[in-house]
């Protein structure tokens, strides 16, 4: 009689078997500058479209501290742009978006806890869960980005990722303690 532990070796190796490897695209990275370059485009999509999608959260949010840092985000991001077009411009290319499938997702899903929400603190704490799903992505985004262009030796895209991370942690954590001090209480 197999056991569980067995069991669970068997399904993996046998999953592991099945599952095909993903071929690569002609336009592939195959340096890490390459994937770097590409991971840019997806983030400066990403930020120009939270661009257009904060002033939504912001109509439909009804606390007062959740407008505030909602408006002085959209401003953050501005900024956030202006840095990923310095990045471009210290590469030698010309800013360019690529639609980044995550965070159209995230701007999806925050659609629709606005549409799914009473107005008022139970769509407040939706926007909050909504807007950290969004930071989230962005810190690891960033993150990722920052660790790139150390090891590429790009000292401005360096400099302006990690002035972008910071911000994005500070923006994170502030939404938590929005969250935890006023909404999810009053969203009960």
């Amino acid at each position: 009689m197999e056991t569980k532990k067995s069991a669970k070796k068997t399904t993996s190796k046998t999953a592991a078997k099945k599952t095909a490897k993903i071929p690569a695209k002609k336009e592939a990275a195959k340096q890490l500058k390459d994937l770097f370059e590409d991971s840019l485009k997806d983030i400066y999509w990403a930020e120009k479209a939270l661009v257009k999608a904060l002033p939504k959260m912001h109509k439909n949010a009804t606390d007062k501290k959740l407008k505030t840092a909602i408006e002085n985000h959209l401003n953050e991001t501005e900024i956030h742009v202006k840095r990923l077009e310095e990045c471009f411009a210290s590469l030698g290319k010309k800013a360019q978006a690529k639609k980044c499938d995550a965070m159209q997702g995230l701007l999806d899903e925050g659609k629709s806890i606005m549409e799914e929400t009473q107005a008022g603190a139970v769509r407040d704490a939706g926007i909050v869960a909504a807007a950290q799903k969004v930071e989230h992505y962005e810190i690891a985004t960033y993150g990722s980005l920052a660790a790139y262009a150390k090891v590429l030796k790009e000292k401005t895209c360096l400099k302006n990722l990690l002035a972008t991370l910071n911000e994005e942690k500070k923006c994170d954590e502030l939404l938590t303690k929005i969250a935890d001090t006023a909404i999810n209480s009053k969203a009960k």
